[in-house]
């Protein structure tokens, strides 16, 4: 069976087939077109991905997501497709959680009667995003201070077959996650929400209640916790079992990366999960 590996572009995703056995096989009867074709191909590729590190250097952020992802959906059989795919991911990311301006995210001049917590609920993000997005130290806000906010909704896709879960905006791949997933198939499928969020969650293991400090707590650091009873999203005390169906039916993440979703993701989020 053919490895399946996502690639981030303006769509879901772009599978990597393994094809490259059937090229090496076949007889070396390609004419000069062929070759002129795959050289400019590779030429252009090259020059896109020039641009985008050099976008990059320059801290602008945007274009260089831009390039990287130009040459996911053009170039997919670029020597440095990975390497694009690595990088995009880190600028999804870093546009997020910096003050980078970008269509996903409006300046809020801050008037009487604003909070923090109004102001996440208002543009569906979180509090503390627009936190590390401002650099604010605490929970006061001041009249007349303008603010950067995320606004665009994101959601959560999880893969069961490939433990993998993907972060979406709309339909656009932003970072790809390796996961844990149910054993015995024990992970529930269909479409939820998240409607708890917990740091350094107690853990109610058989009617023991386990504390967050205690070693034994197998949810690590977070909980995203889904509308289906005793079911969410959590962090580890076991990452060396990451990529594999080992968990009681969640969704098990290293606990670096389930907070990095935990500070992003608000309540109400969607989650599709499937097999």
């Amino acid at each position: 069976m053919f490895n399946k590996k996502f690639l981030i572009g303006g769509g879901l995703c772009f599978l990597v087939l393994v094809i490259w056995l059937f090229a090496s096989n076949a007889p070396k009867t390609q004419n000069s077109f062929d070759q002129d074709g795959d050289v400019n191909q590779n030429t252009e590729a090259q020059q896109i991905y020039e641009n985008a590190v050099g976008f990059k250097e320059d801290r602008d952020l945007v274009k260089a997501k831009d390039a990287y992802q130009k040459i996911l959906i053009d170039h997919p059989d670029y020597e440095k497709v990975e390497v694009a795919q690595t990088e995009l991911e880190g600028l999804n990311m870093e546009i997020i959680f910096s003050n980078t301006p970008t269509p996903d995210a409006v300046m809020h001049e801050v008037v009487r009667g604003d909070t923090l917590g109004k102001l996440a609920k208002k543009y569906g993000t979180t509090i503390e995003l627009i936190k590390q997005n401002n650099s604010l130290k605490d929970n006061i806000i001041r009249v007349g201070q303008k603010l950067r906010v995320w606004n665009t909704p994101l959601n959560i896709y999880v893969d069961k077959s490939q433990n993998i879960l993907i972060l979406k905006k709309n339909e656009e791949v932003l970072k790809v996650y390796t996961i844990s997933t149910g054993k015995d198939n024990s992970t529930p499928v269909g479409t939820f929400k998240i409607i708890t969020k917990l740091v350094d969650p107690v853990w109610f293991n058989r009617g023991v209640v386990v504390p967050p400090e205690s070693p034994a707590n197998a949810l690590g650091s977070r909980w995203l916790g889904f509308d289906l009873p005793g079911y969410g999203i959590h962090g580890t005390i076991e990452p060396e079992t990451i990529g594999q169906q080992v968990t009681a039916g969640c969704v098990r993440m290293r606990n670096e990366e389930v907070e990095e979703l935990y500070m992003i993701i608000p309540m109400g989020t969607k989650v599709v999960v499937v097999d």
